[in-house]
């Protein structure tokens, strides 16, 4: 049994990605899942001759290792995880392997929303103005995957908080931080302080070379950066006050190290505000790798978003459904309803994971005609809601809930599925929560043809 190996916990993309560059690097690896991997990376662990179990964790082996590289899924509370902790074997991310093994500039974005729109807009900027760019992390693929064929100009890095809870000497060059608000509590011994800590992690290792941008809206931000000192160059965001990017009455106007771009808000690809603060970032970040003013309003207007995110699913009968899938917190869903000009039929519930639903609720009170609920239990959200909407209807099914609600939907309205909630009661991710509600509609409209 090997003494001094490389033990990748789960087999996913983040896992074989870290086992594909260990290989490379002449690494000693075993990877370890303790379900079923999928048929894809079963065969690509095979096919590199890289040893891996699933079904189940060979506890003896895995107390040996050198270090664990751990899936962003585990949580830190799992009793393997504690084992490892107890007897001093490092855990770290593969995106703290990719580290060690790249010369590429680093782009990292955290933050509770926005933040995959702001990664795949900023990929999309940059590879349109001809940067050699590898979209990673949390969208697209494991860095490591990339690292262990080639060292590309630029990596742009979605990162979660549970990515950056086991990064500890990895440097973003640009750092890039939406905002935060209370996700995930259920992983942070539901205390929010834990969970922003980990979002400020983000700052680590950063130099005065490098670059931090940040929502300087959010009010979380603006009262936990109060203690931070500043190491980086920080550039703020802003609809509202003088920052490095900000409107000024119908424009957007960005200024970076003598780089200037006035655009007009309306020729921004992405509406409402939480795409005009997300374009902000983006522009900054394109700015901080030095891309001329125009290849970056070139990036700004030819984006067309991301799967899941406020995305139209299409019309049937005159009501128009829209798709917000990706909605899984509070904070998403308060966005997604800000942005409704049309009366909403509002699809929402799923697993709760620590919500306070009481930020929605003026929200709720402008734009709601009728909430429906789709969960296993959605007893918090009928007691949150309940006398706020005309009408409450509680579904245990996606078909049962868009039947629902295009029963209680005329023509000119919106039915909005923004769930405010993780999707794993009834799918197995919010990415097959949306795909089925993007079927129904196409499904229903084909009836009506």
């Amino acid at each position: 049994m090997m003494q001094n190996e490389l033990v990748i916990l789960g087999g996913g993309e983040s896992g074989v990605g870290a086992a594909l560059l260990a290989k490379a690097r002449g690494i000693d690896v075993f990877v370890s899942d303790k379900g079923t991997l999928s048929d894809h990376y079963r065969d690509e662990l095979t096919q590199n001759e890289i040893p891996f179990e699933e079904g189940g964790h060979s506890q003896t082996r895995i107390l040996k290792a050198a270090e664990v590289v751990k899936s962003p899924g585990i949580p830190e509370s799992t009793p393997l995880i504690m084992a490892l902790k107890e007897i001093g074997i490092p855990i770290i991310s593969d995106i703290e392997l990719a580290g060690r093994y790249s010369k590429a500039r680093m782009i990292g974005i955290t933050g509770s929303n926005g933040k995959t729109t702001t990664t795949m807009w900023l990929h999309h900027t940059l590879k349109q103005a001809g940067v050699d760019a590898v979209l990673a992390g949390n969208v697209g693929v494991s860095p490591c995957r990339t690292l262990a064929r080639r060292d590309p100009q630029c990596f742009v890095i979605e990162l979660s908080s549970f990515q950056l809870d086991v990064m500890f000497r990895f440097r973003c060059n640009t750092a890039i931080l939406t905002n935060i608000t209370p996700d995930h509590l259920d992983r942070y011994d539901h205390k929010f302080k834990n969970y922003i800590n980990a979002k400020l992690r983000i700052l680590r290792n950063q130099t005065p070379d490098d670059v931090f941008i940040f929502g300087g809206d959010d009010p979380v931000l603006k009262t936990n950066l109060k203690d931070v000192k500043p190491v980086s160059q920080w550039l703020s965001f802003s609809a509202t006050n003088d920052a490095a990017a900000k409107v000024q009455g119908e424009n957007m106007v960005l200024n970076f190290k003598g780089l200037t771009l006035v655009m007009p808000v309306a020729d921004i690809s992405l509406k409402g505000r939480h795409n005009l603060y997300n374009a902000m970032a983006v522009g900054l970040a394109a700015f901080s790798m030095g891309l001329p003013p125009e290849d970056v309003r070139a990036g700004l207007m030819s984006f067309e978003g991301v799967e899941h995110r406020l995305e139209p699913a299409g019309v049937v009968n005159g009501v128009t459904y829209i798709n917000d899938s990706k909605a899984t917190n509070i904070d998403s869903t308060w966005y997604a309803l800000e942005s409704m000009t049309k009366p909403v039929i509002w699809i929402a519930g799923g697993t709760d994971k620590g919500n306070d639903y009481s930020t929605l609720l003026e929200l709720v009170r402008q734009k709601v005609k009728a909430l429906v609920c789709m969960g296993v239990d959605n007893s918090k959200l009928e007691k949150a809601f309940s006398g706020e909407v005309s009408y409450v209807a509680n579904t245990a099914s996606l078909d049962a809930a868009m039947k629902e609600a295009s029963r209680l939907a005329e023509p000119g309205d919106v039915v909005l599925l923004s769930p405010a909630c993780a999707s794993f009661d009834l799918f197995n991710n919010y990415e097959h929560r949306g795909q089925q509600f993007k079927t129904w509609v196409l499904n229903n409209a084909k009836e009506l043809k």
